[in-house]
């Protein structure tokens, strides 16, 4: 079975533009959680969100293309532009009907259906747009990308709630292993944040509520923590086989293992809370991976920052590394560019390459008071210097589902 590289990074986050404005963002602890601008929050209980700041989609795609595509496909269009230039990979007639996409999402484009709904409610049916379920359709990310980039192979999204961004790499090297693609555009997107949604996640207690101190509102893993922050985004990775990496002279950044699937069969929003189903991802993670537990350098926890979450997620870790839970870095990128659903996982990928390529991993934020039930090494507020060999992913969404990959260093 051939290995599977990472050549191209692509991202959009609340804490800038591109990869090295969130890369330096992570790595500085700071956090891109504010106030919400794109709509009035007034009679809102939750004002605060991590939103994109200073996206211009025409940066990325002509306006024609704008106006027929939601956000969260805008976002795919410019993180896979990035990806593309970074991987320095040229879409070609000879290569096309070789490259595969796997671009995931939680949500689809919930702006368009409530913008829309909205619209007709309060001035008719004629206000109602034509392209409505061919903007909001969760797989229209990939299809865009796809149409965009002229990709002809295999194009795939799975809606894994907030597993969608992890489940995505595991998939994607599923298809090059399995040989029916060279090149996976791979990631997820997400670009949830509207009143309902926002209000929705409120009235289920899963959000924070301090909104006079937005940057200190998303702490996982903290005694005072009160629920996540809803966040927006898209990360991408080209994962190219081996061989196909160099055959182009590709420059590689780390290896994906793949990882693995389970589900809790427990409850609509909750996870399990002995971690049951967590736990068996990571071990089902670390066994295709061929890797022992004390093998992992570095965890990007899924960490959420509710109280239920981080404790199952505690125990999981605990469950599956045994003695090694204490002597892992594990730290929250949702501390700073907040819950990005399924976006969340795509993300943490790349902070996990980079934290391989740069021997440094990045801080959990406001861990200030830590609960004596999360009692393991988050790596608190500031960066740290590590040697990272080999990085875990985790992901676990509504519904119970969970999702565990794992990216190492190429061997030399």
């Amino acid at each position: 079975m051939g290995r599977v590289v990472v050549t191209g990074l692509g991202a959009v986050s609340p804490l800038g533009i591109g990869v090295p404005a969130l890369w330096e963002g992570l790595r500085a602890g700071r956090s891109g959680v504010r106030r919400v601008q794109h709509f009035d929050t007034e009679n809102l209980a939750v004002k605060i969100a991590a939103e994109v700041p200073d996206f211009d989609p025409k940066a990325f795609m002509d306006p024609k293309s704008v106006r027929r595509m939601d956000r969260f496909a805008h976002f795919a269009i410019a993180a896979t532009r990035e990806a593309l230039a970074d991987a320095n990979l040229d879409i070609t007639d000879e290569n096309r009907e070789r490259v595969a996409i796997v671009m995931n999402t939680g949500g689809g484009g919930i702006p368009t259906i409530e913008s829309n709904v909205t619209a007709m409610a309060v001035k008719g049916p004629s206000r109602v747009g034509p392209l409505v379920i061919p903007m909001f359709a969760p797989n229209m990310a990939s299809s865009q990308v796809s149409i965009a980039f002229g990709v002809q192979g295999p194009t795939i999204t799975s809606a894994a709630a907030c597993a969608s961004g992890v489940q995505a790499y595991v998939d994607a090297v599923r298809l090059l292993r399995a040989g029916e693609a060279d090149v996976v555009i791979t990631g997820g997107t997400e670009a949830g944040i509207t009143p309902v949604a926002l209000t929705s996640l409120a009235h289920m207690q899963a959000l924070s509520r301090r909104n006079d101190e937005p940057e200190r509102a998303s702490r996982p893993f903290d005694l005072d923590r009160d629920g996540f922050v809803f966040g927006e985004g898209a990360g991408v990775l080209i994962l190219e086989t081996e061989e196909h990496a160099a055959r182009r002279g590709a420059s590689v950044y780390a290896e994906a293992l793949g990882g693995a699937l389970t589900s809790d069969a427990f409850h609509l929003t909750a996870p399990e809370p002995s971690g049951r189903g967590a736990r068996m991802a990571m071990t089902n993670a670390l066994k295709n991976a061929g890797m022992e537990p004390h093998e992992i350098d570095y965890i990007a926890a899924h960490a959420t920052s509710t109280q239920v979450g981080d404790t199952a997620e505690t125990l999981a870790i605990k469950g599956a590394l045994g003695e090694h839970a204490r002597k892992v870095a594990i730290s929250a990128n949702k501390s700073m560019v907040g819950h990005m659903l399924g976006a969340a996982g795509a993300i943490s990928a790349i902070a996990c390459v980079l934290a391989i390529r740069d021997g440094v991993v990045p801080p959990t934020i406001n861990l200030e008071t830590p609960d004596p039930d999360c009692d393991l090494d988050y790596v608190p507020n500031v960066a740290r210097e590590l040697t990272v060999d080999a990085a875990m992913i985790n992901g676990f969404g509504f519904g119970g589902q969970n999702a565990s990959t794992i990216f190492r260093r190429v061997a030399r």
